[in-house]
């Protein structure tokens, strides 16, 4: 049921920190598909990420934080892949500012498959404010949601 449930609030994710091996954290577009059981990325020729996995690195980590009911630390394998049916099903204006048309030569899909993962569902900031309250009022530990770990 955890991972049903991890697929399903990734769905809403437009914005999380990736790493490939050695290349550092940076701001991505993750695009989750729980039927492929990967996490997509649409990136650029000459980035830190396609320099890594062009010289074999493949180690991952994706950390999920921010506006949505989703924190995580997913870690697994990432790999270029050139499939251009997956690439139009992924493609949407917000590729499109990065890139002069879906084909731009230097369009690069980034393909990462989870291996474990972290995971804390939550209420979003308005339920997190009001359990912060009650815990005031009440004296009792508040309910900060979910915290579960997966192998996928």
């Amino acid at each position: 049921m955890s991972a049903e449930k991890f697929w399903k609030e990734m769905e809403g994710v437009y914005s999380a920190m990736l790493a490939v091996g050695s290349a550092r954290h940076v701001p991505m577009s993750p695009y989750a598909r729980e039927n492929d059981q990967a996490i997509w990325f649409i990136t650029a020729q000459g980035t830190g990420i396609v320099d890594a996995l062009t010289r074999g690195e493949s180690e991952a980590s994706l950390i999920v934080t921010g506006d949505s009911n989703i924190h995580a630390r997913i870690e697994g394998k990432a790999s270029l892949v050139t499939d251009r049916e997956k690439l139009e099903e992924l493609w949407n204006p917000v590729a499109g500012t990065w890139f002069d048309g879906i084909d731009d030569p230097d369009i690069r899909l980034v393909k990462m498959i989870p291996n474990t993962g972290e995971v804390w569902l939550t209420s979003g900031a308005l339920g997190f404010a009001f359990e912060l309250v009650k815990s005031k009022v009440t004296g009792k530990q508040p309910d900060m949601g979910e915290h579960f770990s997966l192998t996928f």
